[in-house]
């Protein structure tokens, strides 16, 4: 058998292909109507056209591809650390009680992807550590998680829960916006004015605000911010060397506290700007995760795995639509909460924004949905999510 042709790209040429497939996906989505009607952002559908289009040829042995994502992490650090300038004191007061709330649904689900995991999996004649592989340290957790808490005395630990990370980025993509969708239009969402939004304003009105002289400042806020993020990350792993957090959670912070910080000396904050260019940072970024993936993974899965996987979605599903949906308030926010939940509950928080963001384009902004997800999701989960895994990662053993 002949050895596979291997194209490599470097991380420029990596990031090149990010973009135009990113953009590609955007002319997609303004010819076919389908796209927008179910808010699959033009990112998920550039990359996921290329994805499948690699494992076509891969799988009939004309090429393979290398990528170098050098710049994904890089990208999505920036765009966390955009987001982190959301966490103004007043949204953090009006939705405090959503983000409690919401952080028990996200450890609850959790927990019970654990247990459908483990209980499905030995059910079907998966080792139970095996089993474990598809809950919440690839759904909830995604790539990061997957190969941090796999174990590596279980052989093909690994590669399940890579493989079960990479089905759940794609299946939080398609599910996410569709989702949410269904409830806005079932349920006249968009209908009442008093719908417990915290912003009104529609995208068009927003991008109109956006000031040309305040782009500069606002990237270099977000150049500090970051800065500002990795010098706590520091003291942090100084102090406590045994927990680790991620430069993304921690550029959110670094956002956050120059927030706080400006507020409190009533300096203008540039909150429209620093939102766009933080748009672009998780286009770029979801493009180059998605576009990269190793789809031909999930081909090698068992059955038994397959079917634990699918039974995840479902459990994400009716959980974000019967539960988050319900108790976050039933109203619109409570939808774009949903389709973030269903982002970053299978795959990833950036999948989870790019979900929100799909349906601020075609509906109109959530300042609270765009506070509580990645606050939750790119934060407090990853604690209570890390807590909740070494409990079941000992009780399999």
């Amino acid at each position: 058998m002949n050895e596979l042709y291997n194209i490599q790209f470097s991380s420029v040429y990596t990031l090149f292909f990010a973009v135009i497939l990113a953009l590609l996906g955007e002319w997609i989505n303004s010819k076919v109507s389908v796209f927008r009607k179910y808010c699959i952002s033009g990112a998920v559908v550039g990359g996921l056209l290329f994805a499948a289009l690699a494992l076509a040829l891969r799988l009939t042995g004309v090429v393979g591809f290398t990528f170098d994502n050098s710049y994904q992490g890089f990208f999505m650090d920036l765009f966390f650390t955009a987001s982190g300038f959301g966490a103004s004191m007043v949204v953090l007061k009006k939705g405090g009680k959503v983000v409690i709330v919401f952080l028990i649904l996200a450890s609850l689900l959790a927990f019970l992807q654990n247990v459908l995991s483990v209980s499905l999996g030995t059910m079907l004649g998966l080792e139970p550590m095996i089993a474990l592989m598809t809950g919440s340290i690839p759904m909830t957790g995604g790539h990061g998680y997957a190969a941090s808490f796999a174990p590596p005395d279980y052989p093909g630990a690994l590669s399940v829960a890579i493989a079960a990370a990479t089905f759940g980025l794609v299946s939080g993509s398609l599910l996410g916006g569709p989702l949410a969708n269904s409830l806005i239009q079932k349920k006249h969402l968009l209908d009442s004015v008093a719908d417990g939004s915290m912003d009104t304003e529609s995208p068009e009105k927003s991008a109109a605000m956006v000031s040309v002289g305040e782009i500069p400042k606002s990237f270099f806020l977000i150049f500090v911010a970051l800065g500002v993020g990795m010098i706590m990350q520091s003291v942090f792993n100084y102090f406590f060397p045994s927990v680790v957090l991620s430069s993304h959670v921690m550029g959110m912070c670094g956002g956050a506290v120059m927030r706080v910080a400006l507020d409190a000396k009533k300096a203008d904050v540039p909150e429209v700007e620093i939102e766009t260019i933080g748009d672009v940072f998780l286009t770029v970024f979801v493009s180059m995760a998605i576009y990269t993936m190793k789809l031909w993974e999930l081909i090698d899965m068992a059955l038994p795995i397959m079917v634990v996987l699918l039974a995840q979605v479902l459990l994400m599903y009716l959980f974000a639509r019967y539960l988050t949906f319900n108790l976050t308030g039933k109203n619109y926010d409570a939808a774009v909460i949903c389709a973030g939940h269903v982002g970053f509950g299978l795959g990833a928080v950036p999948v989870a924004m790019a979900n929100m963001n799909a349906l601020r384009v075609k509906y109109r902004y959530s300042k609270l949905a765009f506070l509580v997800v990645p606050v939750i999701g790119g934060l407090f989960c990853n604690f209570t999510n890390a807590a909740i895994i070494t409990m079941w990662l000992n009780w399999c053993r």
